[in-house]
């Protein structure tokens, strides 16, 4: 299932693992120090998306988590209601205020809705230095609710793909950013290398969407590729999975793990959550965030 990903490693992206005196910078850390990740995304009034999943993943992976809300939605599990994007002054100030006082070590993006918004974004990203940045191109709610315009589409391709250590799109967000039909594994694969091309330094196209009984998540960083196979869930409750798998990914990097033990991990922990969901609401369940974040009997490295 993998070619070459676990005999070097993965050198395009080892940039994202962190020194000691990196993650000691201000002079207020000691070698216990808390790692800190930061969520850029909307809030999702229902808890089960968003900063709120971003945050209880953070906790679960032993990361103090930071936010930049971008927009506050009505939603709940049957689907979003309303969408009221935050000024985008406060946005850049949200992200500021948190960059110069409690500089994460890893950042993930989320719903980001406008052109105007995703230009923002990069901005804070580029001033501030935030390189291990993970990027869930959020388009569309699972009730099918469109959550980024579709003029932003070409702005998180220029600005935001550039930027990121990692993409991970669904596979109707691979089809929209790469212009390409995703639906097989070989598209996938090539869907994953597009991705690259475009200026990400690592892509996951996660195959949820997909149909089988295999689920195949397929990664490629330029170099090396990893595909992961799991059999196919049958359930309604995965409202948040990509929130969380980014937030995961994120809170890996923070930790201080290389991208593919970030992914490997973070691919483990929502496929728990997903497996021991509580079944709550009456359309699209929230994940169990209360999962193991480790399989049962490996010890935490």
């Amino acid at each position: 299932m993998a070619s070459g990903a676990k005999d070097s490693g993965i050198a395009s992206v080892e940039s994202v693992r962190f020194t000691h005196s990196e993650m000691t910078m201000h002079g207020t850390a000691n070698a216990t120090m808390t790692p800190i990740a930061l969520t850029i995304a909307g809030s999702d009034s229902g808890g089960g998306a968003g900063i709120q999943a971003d945050l209880r993943t953070f906790h679960a992976f032993g990361c103090h988590g930071t936010t930049v809300v971008t927009a506050i939605t009505a939603q709940n599990t049957l689907g979003v209601t309303a969408v009221h994007p935050i000024p985008l002054d406060v946005v850049r100030a949200q992200v500021d205020a948190v960059a110069s006082d409690l500089p994460p070590r890893a950042t993930k993006t989320g719903m980001l809705a406008t052109t105007a918004l995703v230009e923002t974004v990069a901005g804070a990203v580029e001033d501030h230095s935030l390189s291990a940045l993970v990027v869930d191109p959020v388009m569309v709610a699972s009730s099918g609710a469109r959550l980024l315009d579709e003029d932003a589409v070409d702005a998180v391709r220029k600005r935001l793909l550039p930027l990121a250590a990692l993409v991970t799109p669904n596979l109707p967000e691979a089809a929209i950013l790469t212009g390409r039909d995703v639906r097989s594994e070989a598209d996938q694969r090539e869907a994953a290398r597009r991705l690259v091309e475009l200026g990400a330094r690592a892509a996951l196209v996660k195959g949820g969407h997909g149909e089988g009984d295999d689920l195949v998540d397929l990664f490629w960083d330029g170099r090396n590729e990893r595909v992961w196979r799991r059999q196919r869930l049958s359930t309604r409750n995965t409202h948040g999975t990509g929130c969380t798998l980014s937030a995961a990914v994120a809170a890996g990097l923070a930790r201080g793990d290389t991208l593919e033990e970030a992914v490997d991990r973070a691919l483990g922990f929502v496929a728990r959550a997903i497996a021991s969901a509580p079944s709550l609401g009456a359309g699209h369940g929230p994940v169990n965030h209360f999962a193991a974040v480790h399989p049962p009997g490996r010890s935490t490295p």
